[in-house]
């Protein structure tokens, strides 16, 4: 009697969905009994198809993690968002391997694309632009990125090696809370548990990640994101400068976003700047920076009162800014 093939395809794509598929499962899938489905798997460990049993109440078959499976089939628009994502992810850095392998997967997945695809693939790059420069940002190393991963998900400590911007190298523990993608580069958020503090590292300063032994309790709602924002906000720069701005937190982020600045509530009466009315809401800016040259047309496009309490090389960048601008006025 002939081996029913099709039928034996048939198990490996349910197995191929993923997951494990129990015994009865496979059997009503397939029309056939028990006994039979296990010849099939017999037949498919005959293939090299690693096919591994799973005992237990919800026990049966799946295939063994790492298996390659045979090539994907895309559709057009398919094919076209995978290229699409990885000639984005290269120009924008966003991008967790080398160049060379993004290269080679684009080449790979262009190579079956039929002509009249490609042709539309071509005519959507020609006409593409990107504001960012393509490779201005290293990539963080694959390895690196999936162990953090792995700790975030299952909270284990891990040990890096890290570069800071002063080429100064260190080994630490992190508790890491989430991994974050802002301005084209990779960013891993956590606690430090030797100083007891929140650090941000980037991930392509990360040399080697290794998982540590034992776990750790991660906040309730760690919100990476906003971590990575306000560690940038405080980090240590040149000039600390402090505003006092009359208006909204959506009004001020519009031009001062929270990675640049933050916002507090007065925690006192205090004048309203501008001769603003009383009830006007004001906040306090604080912003750390390596240059002040930026801040003057940034709070004129603001257009809200305000008033500079420190530094007052900013009070004088501003008057000369305003200056400027009312002599080009003048003459126009």
């Amino acid at each position: 009697m002939p081996r029913p093939t099709g039928r034996v395809l048939t198990l490996l794509e349910l197995l191929q969905s993923g997951g494990t598929r129990t015994m009865a499962e496979l059997a009503d899938r397939l029309g056939v009994d028990g006994r039979t489905v296990r010849r099939y798997v017999d037949q498919l460990a005959d293939l090299d198809v690693p096919v591994e049993s799973v005992r237990g109440r919800y026990g049966g078959y799946r295939l063994a993690p790492g298996y390659r499976l045979p090539p994907l089939m895309f559709s057009d628009d398919e094919a076209l968002a995978v290229l699409l994502g990885l000639v984005a992810g290269r120009r924008t850095g966003l991008v967790t391997a080398g160049h060379t392998a993004s290269e080679t997967a684009s080449a790979k997945i262009r190579r079956v694309l039929p002509r009249h695809v490609a042709r539309r693939l071509d005519t959507l790059l020609e006409s593409l632009a990107f504001t960012e420069r393509p490779g201005a940002f290293a990539t963080p190393d694959a390895g690196v990125l999936l162990t953090l991963a792995d700790a975030v998900r299952h909270h284990r400590p891990v040990a890096i090696r890290y570069t800071d911007r002063d080429a100064r190298r260190s080994e630490r523990t992190l508790h890491a809370y989430g991994i974050v993608a802002h301005a084209g580069r990779w960013y891993v958020t956590g606690k430090d548990p030797g100083i007891g503090e929140d650090r941000t590292f980037r991930l392509d300063r990360i040399a080697d990640a290794r998982t540590l032994p034992g776990s750790f309790d991660a906040p309730a709602d760690p919100d990476p994101a906003q971590r990575v924002l306000s560690g940038f906000a405080a980090a240590e720069y040149r000039h600390e400068v402090i505003l006092r701005i009359h208006g909204t937190a959506e009004q001020i982020r519009a031009h001062l976003p929270a990675a640049v600045a933050s916002l507090e509530e007065p925690t006192e009466h205090e004048p309203v700047p501008g001769g603003a009315p009383a009830t006007a809401h004001r906040l306090h800016v604080r912003l750390r920076v390596e240059r002040l040259d930026w801040l003057p047309p940034v709070l004129a496009a603001l257009d809200r009162p305000f008033v500079i309490e420190r530094p007052d090389e900013l009070r004088d960048l501003v008057i000369a800014f305003a200056d400027r601008l009312a002599s080009h006025a003048r003459r126009t």
